[in-house]
């Protein structure tokens, strides 16, 4: 048996080890996995460009990115700010436990591609959240603000992820029920996405305590 290919794993090791950039790491190991296996430099570059062009929702992204780009340059994040700070009352606490409660109850719903890191987290909830910070607790360190962007991002993962298990009609969901059903336990998409529901509030209330908990860090936080 030839197991020459398996050296596409170790460079996906070593090149995320080395904290390369993913693409050019994932893109070399497939070259030589490919080349390792008795495969044509060109047919291998042929089926990466196959599987690109066959899931032709990747594509959308080169969208997303020139138009959040143009907004930031003509002052998205300077007007979102500008938002937060003229509102009474706004904390990054409560800023960010009502983006949770959105992003999950959308999630829920099926509208998991509402929110996003690109379309949502860098251009508007991570400013806002900054923002609101300083307007409570005064100017940050470098340190701190870099702590407020991924309290976002963070926001942002656990609103999506323990919520879209709540819609049956989607692929995680439909995975579950293969390996239920696989193991001799045949569940159906809706009696899994109900017993989503208590992990999914258990999930909000611990994520939104460690909102408050970071707010009031930073209040705390030498100056």
């Amino acid at each position: 048996m030839n197991y020459w290919p398996l050296a596409g794993i170790a460079i996906v090791v070593l090149g995320f080890a080395l904290r390369f950039n993913p693409l050019l790491v994932v893109v070399s190991a497939a070259l030589a996995t490919g080349v390792l296996a008795g495969l044509d430099p060109v047919a291998v570059i042929e089926a990466l460009g196959k599987a690109f062009n066959d899931n032709r929702y990747i594509s959308v992204t080169w969208i997303i990115l020139p138009v959040i780009g143009l907004l930031e340059r003509y002052g998205l994040q300077q007007r979102a700010r500008t938002v937060i700070e003229g509102m009474r009352g706004a904390t990054m606490g409560k800023l960010l436990v009502a983006y949770l409660a959105f992003r999950q109850l959308a999630s829920a719903l099926g509208m998991k591609d509402i929110g996003g890191h690109p379309q949502a987290v860098r251009p508007l909830v991570a400013p806002m959240a900054e923002a609101a910070a300083v307007k409570t607790h005064g100017d940050l360190t470098e340190e701190a603000r870099d702590e407020v962007k991924a309290m976002a991002a963070a926001t942002d993962n656990v609103g999506l992820f323990f919520g879209e298990d709540i819609f049956f009609a989607i692929a995680s969901i439909l995975l579950i029920q293969g390996v239920f059903e696989a193991a001799g336990y045949p569940l159906t998409p809706l009696q899994l996405s109900v017993w989503a529901i208590p992990t999914a509030i258990c999930a909000f209330v611990i994520h939104a305590g460690r909102i408050l908990a970071f707010d009031r860090r930073l209040g705390r936080a030498p100056r």
